[in-house]
């Protein structure tokens, strides 16, 4: 596979967020959850049977997907480095054992954390345990704190998007089952085998996050099934699917293939500060902010909760699921 080749307009058709491999894409809004703290009370005793309920929690509740962040240490923008975090894929594998439905996966995977080949059979992995039900969230990585901590080469930005890219080319290389050498800059794969395939055809969803306008819309416009923005307000948001239509063209891909998702704080209740001392919103103002959303064309929601631990929490997003239902994203 050469550095320029792109996937097949086969490979390119986002395939369907219903549960399992070979069912139809729904053109209605779709809610997901990000869960990425995990200090909870008595923790780390705590942490598996929480984890465990909100998986339960959003499977039931309706929820198209369940994500975590890639990440080995806390990020700054929620606590200290100290606070508990989990690894990835392994709490994805365990949210799989105890859901039925729900999609899963990384918001979003670093791409220097793990060598291609190995990623792609993790993500296979989690895909074929889980009944097809595995996404590959991934970006160029940014937090260099944790790579040193931990004894993780972080590159020149530069170099970490060609890393990205070349990653991405192999993960379609494997899910297509050429096992033809791969001979990148960065990596080189003698026989890059993935037995068994995923269940999902013609593979685990690609979702590439971050807004960078030059080298990460380009990526997914090129490469990806889905991109992730995060929520800098509906106007902000229209201006990077403008930028990523423009890339669309350019690469000769339909735009309408891609589904655009955004990553958005969201905390149902009766306008008190959650625990982190925001204003919560009642379902009526969730659906109002979600309907500006699906006006812009964004296709899927994905919420952190700062109350996603509570119990009761899900009976509230049980009921803002079924109202999300009726909302139609712009172009679908």
């Amino acid at each position: 596979m050469t550095p320029s080749q792109r996937p097949s307009d086969r490979e390119s058709k986002l395939i369907s967020r219903a549960p399992g491999p070979g069912s139809t894409q729904t053109e209605l809004m779709r809610l997901g959850i990000q869960i990425a703290y995990f200090s909870w009370p008595d923790a780390p005793a705590s942490i598996g049977p929480t984890f465990g309920r909100i998986a339960r929690d959003a499977d039931a509740a309706g929820l198209d997907s369940l994500w975590v962040m890639d990440h080995f240490f806390q990020i700054s923008m929620i606590g200290p480095p100290e606070l508990d975090m989990l690894e990835g894929y392994t709490a994805l594998a365990f949210a799989a054992g105890q859901t039925q439905r729900i999609q899963l996966g990384t918001m979003v995977t670093g791409v220097t954390y793990r060598h291609p080949g190995a990623l792609i059979k993790t993500v296979t992995t989690l895909d074929v345990l889980s009944g097809g039900r595995a996404w590959l969230g991934i970006g160029a990585a940014w937090n260099e704190e944790e790579h040193a901590g931990l004894g993780i080469p972080y590159p020149p930005t530069a170099e970490r998007f060609e890393r990205l890219e070349e990653t991405l080319q192999v993960a379609l290389q494997m899910w297509r089952g050429e096992q033809t050498p791969y001979a990148g800059r960065h990596y080189h794969l003698a026989r890059p085998l993935n037995v068994p395939q995923a269940l999902r055809r013609p593979h685990p969803p690609i979702l590439v996050g971050g807004g960078g306008e030059k080298k990460t819309l380009r990526l997914v416009a090129q490469y990806a099934d889905a991109c992730n923005i995060f929520d800098m307000g509906p106007d902000a948001i229209s201006a990077k699917y403008d930028v990523l239509r423009g890339h669309c063209d350019a690469v000769g891909r339909d735009y309408g293939e891609i589904e655009k998702t955004v990553l958005t704080r969201l905390t149902l209740g009766d306008g008190s500060p959650d625990l982190s001392g925001m204003p919560t919103v009642s379902i009526a103002q969730a659906v109002d902010k979600l309907g500006r959303l699906a006006e812009i064309g964004t296709d899927h929601v994905i919420m952190g909760m700062s109350n996603d631990f509570v119990p009761g929490a899900y009976e509230a997003v049980a009921e803002l699921v079924g109202q999300v239902a009726t909302l139609h994203p712009a172009g679908r």
